[in-house]
Parts: structure tokens; C-alpha cells; sequence
């Protein structure tokens, strides 16, 4: 049952509405609206110039109206006058298509008709930079091998301590949090849930975590590698299908290998036969291909795989089976869209399962120092430009997220590319003009 913002405003004490969209880049875009002014707004949605984000729209079009799902709305912990809600895009009575959170409701709907429910749970990893965003906030971060490290967490402990405070608070079940493989560097973990709400929980953490940044005096970034010669930022996806009632988790099967069942391996094989055009979606930056095709980092490794491949125990591959009845993908990165990485993740495993796709041989050795003895595995690509034309090359994935979202999608990130292809830099110089 929907939730009544109007008494959900008065129960709370709750003066501002944010309601929330997410576009096709990932920037997060909102009205401020007083809850005295909510009334009709709950069902008419607050409206938006879609061309001013960034959705393949023109100043030409009607209103963009975002219509409030009421059940995502959360009261912000560190300002409790004002409510997050996140919304779905409308216009002219009808649902915008290549709005991130309107493409995974309709591939939610979709797997739903082959019994698949899909659950995921995803670990945010993010920077403390100086406001600027130029250096590290903590000046005695230098270890080579800082993950894990106590005192370097310690340091941080009130911005780490405060968002896992109110994540508590909101009942989301964080259980850990640690410095992470690069100095500056940090991840949160909390349950794992419904892929829906998965996606509107890291959408409204990545606003948190920004925001509890500043109030602090520093700067938290998402950014897939931003600071050179170290760990990027990976977002990892942990997936598992449930039955329609949530309670029987049909990827689990204890006489399988590696406890995952049939069903799992052909989710599997969907993301295995999809991959290159996944990290359009999954890395979807210039800056990502910093992450998942760099050199060594100073701590040794860059956790980030650069093959399509799968193994058991092993965080060395794009993908690993840690345990029965779930995998985790280790490809997407902190730039990924809250919506669309969920998206595009169900509709490659959806894929799967229909064709029964095989993920092929599971590989245990160490990537990172033996990966060269592979044979036949693809590469992922090299940037953006390959990624982008693996997306387009790839017809039935298209189709699956829809064709007005992967056209919209591919124009824009493509005249992203192009803004980046244009730019002259220091390195061209320097390189360059005295030849």
C-alpha cells in the first residue's frame, strides 16, 4: 500500500519534499517542494525541462512530470525537515522510456513473467578528497598497503561512523565498513534487497555520502579512478533470484557446482555472453577504462578485472562465485547509474535463462599473474568508444532495455566521447610538439 506523503509529512514533522529523478548520466536532479504544497503533486508528479538534464529530449517537449513513489520515500537522518523520494518520469500520461528508473520497472515486469526476482546487494566504494578534489583529505594516508588500515579509518571515523548511523537508522542493515585497497578510499556495505530498492538505497547513499562529506569539510567522489597510480572505484554487484514470494532462493543448489544451480549458471551465462556490451552501462565514463585496463597500483593490484571470465573464491575475475546461491560481479565501478546497473544486469541474465546461454569453463588461477595462459576468453573493452560500439552491436540487449532508451543512451554518450576526443591536452604537447 501506497504511502501518504501528506500524513507521512505531518507524522514526521517534515517541511521539504526532494523529489528526485535520476538521468540517463546519472546526475541526480530534484524540486524542493513544501509539503503545503504537495497535495496533487503526490499523483501529478512536479515538473521538470527534460532537456535540461541530460535525456535525449528538446526544449520542444512537453513538461517532464516525476511522480513520486511514495514507498521510496526516505526522511533525510542529517536534516530531518526534508524528505528524499525518488520518482518516475512521465509525460503526457505516459511513462518517459529512457528514464533510468522507468527502464529497470519494466525489466523488473519482465523477468517477473519467467518467475525470476530478482535480489542484489552492491558495495559502494568512494574517495575523501580535499574539497578542491585535488589530494587525499587525510595527509597521513601514505601506506603502500593501506586497506584495512585501523588507524586511517579511525581518522575518518566521524564522517564513516555518522552515515553508518543513519543508515541504522533507517533499518537498512549496514554491517561493515572499511578503508579500502587506496588511501583516501572507503566502502559501506549494507543488505542486500530487492533489486528495486537496492537501486533507490544506492542512489540515496551516494547523495548521503556526499553530503555528509561536505558538512565535514570534505569532498566524497564516486569517480571510477580518481587519483592516478591507485585502486580504482569499484561497485560490486552481488545477484541471487528468489521464487515470487522472496522466501526460496532458486540460484542455490547444493548438488550443482559451486552450490549454484542450473537456472543460476544460465543468469550467468547471460552476463558471461553479454559482457563487452554490459560495460557501456556498467563503466560508463571516459575514466572508467582507467580502472578496468590499468597497470599495477601502487598496493600491487588493481582489483579490477580486464577478461571475461569466472571462477569460484577468487577476486582476481570478472566474476566470482563466493558461496552457494549467488554470484558477485566485480566489473561495474562508482560511476554506474543506480538504475541502469541493475537494468542491464537483469536483462543479460534474463537473456540466460531464456536461451539457456552457458557460461563456459570456470578459470581459478590468478588473473592478475597467470592471465595470459587463457586462451579464447574476450577482452573487456579498452574504453569507452569499444564499449559503446559492443552496446550497439549487440541487438538483443538493446532490445530487452528498450530501443528508446539504448538509441537515447548511445546518442548521448557517444557526443561524450566525441566532447572528449576534441579536447587538447598537456600530454598531446608534451608529446608531441617538437616531433
Amino acid at each position: 500500500m501506497s504511502i501518504d506523503l501528506t500524513n507521512f509529512a505531518k507524522d514526521k514533522g517534515v517541511k521539504y519534499f526532494m523529489i528526485s529523478y535520476t538521468d540517463l548520466f546519472g546526475g541526480q536532479r530534484a524540486k524542493l517542494v513544501p509539503a503545503q504544497a504537495l497535495g496533487d503533486l503526490q499523483v501529478e508528479g512536479a515538473g521538470f525541462a527534460g532537456f535540461a538534464t541530460w535525456l535525449d529530449l528538446t526544449p520542444a517537449h512537453p513538461d517532464m512530470l516525476a511522480v513520486p513513489d511514495s514507498n521510496s520515500v526516505i526522511q533525510l537522518p542529517w536534516k530531518p525537515e526534508v524528505a528524499w523520494v525518488a520518482a518516475d518520469c512521465m509525460m503526457e500520461d505516459a511513462p518517459v522510456a529512457q528514464a533510468p528508473r522507468n527502464v529497470l520497472s519494466s525489466i523488473i515486469a519482465e523477468a517477473a513473467k519467467d518467475g525470476l526476482h530478482v535480489k542484489t546487494g552492491i558495495e559502494a566504494e568512494f574517495f575523501l578528497l580535499t574539497p578542491d578534489g585535488e589530494q587525499i583529505s587525510d595527509e597521513y594516508d601514505i601506506a603502500a598497503k593501506p586497506c584495512y588500515d585501523q588507524q586511517a579509518v579511525m581518522r575518518r571515523y566521524d564522517v564513516i561512523a555518522e552515515i553508518c548511523d543513519y543508515m541504522l537508522e533507517l533499518g537498512w542493515g549496514p554491517y561493515q565498513n572499511d578503508h579500502e585497497d587506496a588511501n583516501g578510499q572507503f566502502e559501506m556495505n549494507w543488505e542486500f534487497d530487492n533489486v528495486l530498492n537496492t537501486a533507490d538505497k544506492h542512489s540515496f547513499f551516494k547523495f548521503m555520502t556526499k553530503s555528509v562529506a561536505e558538512k565535514h569539510g570534505f569532498r566524497a567522489t564516486f569517480m571510477p579512478k580518481p587519483i592516478e597510480g591507485l585502486t580504482g572505484n569499484g561497485c560490486h554487484a552481488h545477484i541471487s533470484v528468489w521464487d515470487k514470494d522472496g522466501k526460496t532462493n532458486i540460484f542455490a543448489d547444493d548438488s550443482m557446482e559451486l552450490g549454484l544451480s542450473e537456472q543460476g549458471r544460465h543468469f550467468l551465462g547471460g552476463i558471461m555472453k553479454h559482457a563487452s556490451a554490459l560495460a557501456a552501462i556498467t563503466n560508463p565514463t571516459v575514466n572508467s577504462y582507467k580502472r578496468i585496463n590499468a597497470p599495477r597500483t601502487m598496493s600491487g593490484a588493481t582489483w579490477a578485472p580486464n577478461t571475461v571470465t569466472w571462477t569460484g573464491n577468487n577476486r582476481t575475475h570478472m566474476v566470482r562465485v563466493p558461496g552457494p546461491g549467488r554470484f558477485e560481479l566485480r566489473l561495474p565501478d562508482g560511476a554506474a547509474n543506480p538504475y541502469l546497473l541493475q537494468a542491464v544486469i537483469i536483462a543479460a541474465g534474463l537473456d540466460g535463462v531464456r536461451s539457456k546461454a552457458d557460461p563456459g569453463k570456470r578459470h581459478d588461477i590468478d588473473m592478475y599473474a597467470e592471465g595470459h595462459k587463457v586462451r579464447g576468453a574476450p577482452k573487456l573493452p579498452l574504453n569507452m568508444l569499444d564499449a559503446l560500439r559492443a552496446f550497439d552491436r549487440d541487438k538483443g540487449l538493446k532490445t530487452a532495455l528498450g530501443d528508446e532508451f539504448s538509441t537515447a543512451y548511445l546518442k548521448m554518450k557517444m557526443q561524450e566521447w566525441n566532447s572528449y576526443v576534441s579536447h587538447f591536452s598537456a600530454w598531446e604537447k608534451e608529446n608531441t610538439l617538437d616531433i
